[in-house]
């Protein structure tokens, strides 16, 4: 199902199918593997972890994983690769529809509507435009309005995970939505790698590697967590583009990363530290609590980076009253 044909505001006669388009129709079809990339390319978890809840409509509190489907990982390979594969599944479900449980009918058509609405809020977001539940009731299969609101969780938690943006309710009298980037990040790489997806997630990941494993991660430890993503160097991923070149150039460009040679390495080693951007735009602390939030615990389950971002908000606490400019009367400013 495509959000163009239900959206008047994008009807069939306009000539929508430009390349981020394309691309925007390969992000519904393998969002969800990507989902499950993303969160089992995390750290492991503290054995003190909480399970996932096996049932029920999602909350904020709820863990991402409670939200993926239940087949393994998955890898594309190419667009072709994909159409034979949904192919293959249309006709094996076509052949045999009679003999499947109703339920999961039902489980997948919510997770097509789940797919539509992440493909629909993504070119919200490259138009600038804003969101109504209107038009996401417009999306979503009249059957399935009354799941309204897993639908839309999971829609949302799929845009955190994935592409590092938030879908926010910024008017709640109207029911108005913006899409908005996470952690108080500026940058979306839309102009990087593919044109026009959003990469804030790969980055997001790569942040919090580098902050799990000691505030530095060696160039073979942040390939090791993009390759559970499909992500690898020198090969063009089928959404994001080919990466190292968006990780060691443009993401260092950008000020987000830093990329440097060990000193006396030989072979040449390279590790990856947080750049001065990304100390500027966001903290540790909200690192860690995405982390958390995508293995379904809390922060303090990780108790050194727990302690180290806490110290890192006491710090920026005192930085701040201390570039606070006092009055002669010794008032703040503001």
């Amino acid at each position: 199902m495509s959000f163009q044909k239900k959206n008047p505001q994008c009807s069939p006669d306009q000539p929508l199918q430009t390349h981020s388009e394309t691309q925007g129709l390969e992000v519904e079809q393998e969002s969800e593997a990507l989902e499950e990339a993303c969160v089992f390319s995390h750290p492991p978890m503290p054995s003190s972890s909480k399970e996932a809840p096996d049932a029920g409509i999602p909350s904020s509190s709820e863990s991402p994983q409670s939200l993926c489907p239940t087949s393994g990982v998955t890898t594309v390979n190419s667009s072709s690769e994909s159409a034979e594969s949904s192919s293959s599944q249309e006709e094996e479900s076509s052949t045999s529809g009679s003999g499947l449980d109703p339920l999961n009918l039902s489980t997948i058509a919510i997770d097509e509507n789940v797919a539509t609405l992440v493909n629909f809020l993504l070119f919200k977001y490259k138009m600038k435009e804003p969101i109504t539940k209107a038009d996401i009731l417009n999306i979503i299969s009249k059957e399935y309005e009354d799941h309204f609101i897993e639908i839309f969780l999971r829609a949302s938690l799929r845009m955190e995970i994935i592409f590092g943006l938030d879908v926010k309710e910024v008017d709640p009298t109207n029911h108005c939505y913006a899409v908005l980037i996470k952690l108080g990040l500026t940058y979306d790489g839309m102009l990087h790698g593919e044109i026009g997806i959003p990469k804030t997630g790969i980055l997001i990941v790569i942040l919090g590697a580098i902050f799990m494993k000691g505030n530095r991660a060696t160039e073979e430890e942040i390939w090791e967590v993009l390759g559970v993503m499909g992500l690898y160097p020198g090969k063009k991923h089928y959404i994001f583009g080919e990466p190292r070149k968006l990780i060691t150039k443009y993401f260092v460009e950008e000020e987000y990363l830093m990329f440097e040679k060990v000193a006396n390495s030989d072979p040449a080693e390279f590790i990856f530290l947080w750049g001065p951007r990304a100390h500027a735009e966001t903290t540790k602390m909200q690192v860690l609590e995405f982390l958390a939030k995508v293995h379904g615990t809390v922060p303090s389950s990780f108790p050194p980076q727990y302690e180290e971002a806490l110290q890192d908000e006491e710090e920026r606490a005192r930085a701040s009253v201390s570039a606070t400019p006092i009055d002669f009367h010794g008032h703040c400013q503001f």
